[in-house]
């Protein structure tokens, strides 16, 4: 029975992907078996003590996936995995579609154990193994990535004590006239192939300056906002003004060519804002904000990944 309905889904699908299907793109350009390992250590229901079976470990992967790439809701992400049958062909036409709870369970376990991050340097080891090493140097940015403050006094609780649906660890900050509240991801992209190869999130008022993420060896392209902050590896910042001392000639060319080479660290931002509509996160912690924030960079690097592969076609 299960193979006359995978059959027919199969054929109801080949419609879908004859109009574009850009997760069928994607889907083959990493193994994602080499995620199961990393997955299945969470869960002990293998062992002498027993346990209710998990949901197969890449269908949960992949739907944190699909949630960050459609900028969907626990809810609406359920709803849309059983409806949608891209998505299910997606997720290898499952028996069973995660709900709800299973999907917000299975994020909070990726953030308690840390293997959010394994993940992540899991998919590093593969970008790399493609070839697609650091040569030429990288590029340090930060955007802001709001979330909701509430409507309650500066004086009322925060953090785990707080009643609300506010996050509780954002904070305030402001630039160029603009205030913002939530947090600030800082990434950092290769010039080679635009790909964002490290991460971390902070709240809002966290100076771009105070988060080095370069390694010793590279060349650092970053903007005047670094200037004065530390860089593990050559410093590529541009200069600025500073009380008594302005930029020189030289120094305004030097500008001039670090800002040609930095331009391209934009392009993440705008496809995390616009395509991926993840500038705004209602999630209540920071934990949980950079975990949203690491799967909405690892389909930004499946989006860069497939353009690659359609520029340089093997």
């Amino acid at each position: 029975m299960k193979s006359f309905e995978n059959y027919f889904m199969n054929k109801q699908y080949e419609r879908v992907k004859e109009l574009g299907d850009k997760l069928a793109e994607i889907d083959p350009l990493i193994d994602w078996e080499c995620f199961r390992p990393i997955v299945a250590s969470m869960y002990y229901n293998n062992t002498e003590k027993g346990g209710r079976p998990n949901i197969d470990e890449i269908v949960m992967i992949k739907m944190l996936v699909l949630q960050s790439w459609y900028g969907l809701s626990d809810p609406e992400l359920e709803r849309q995995a059983n409806d949608r049958i891209s998505f299910q062909k997606f997720l290898g036409l499952p028996e069973r579609i995660p709900d709800r709870s299973t999907v917000w369970a299975f994020r909070e376990r990726l953030i308690d154990t840390g293997k959010d991050e394994v993940i992540w340097e899991e998919l590093q080891r593969q970008i790399d193994s493609k070839g697609l090493k650091i040569k030429e140097g990288v590029i340090q940015d930060a955007t802001f990535i709001t979330a909701d403050p509430g409507h309650q006094r500066i004086n009322e609780p925060r953090g785990p004590e707080a009643k609300t649906r506010r996050n509780k660890d954002g904070e305030w900050t402001k630039k160029h006239g603009k205030s913002y509240y939530g947090h600030k991801l800082h990434t950092l992209a290769d010039i080679d192939h635009g790909l964002i190869r490290r991460l971390e999130t902070t709240t809002a008022e966290i100076h771009d300056s105070q988060v080095d993420l370069s390694k010793p060896g590279e060349v650092v392209y970053r903007d005047r906002g670094y200037f004065g902050g530390p860089c593990k590896g050559y410093n590529a910042t541009m200069d600025r003004n500073v009380r008594g001392h302005p930029i020189t000639d030289k120094q305004k060319r030097r500008n001039k060519r670090i800002s040609s080479k930095r331009a391209p660290g934009e392009r993440p931002y705008a496809v995390i804002k616009n395509i991926f509509k993840s500038g705004h996160q209602l999630v209540t912690t920071t934990l949980r904000t950079h975990t949203k924030n690491l799967f909405t960079c690892f389909n930004y690097n499946l989006l860069q990944l497939n353009t690659l592969q359609k520029n340089n076609p093997t």
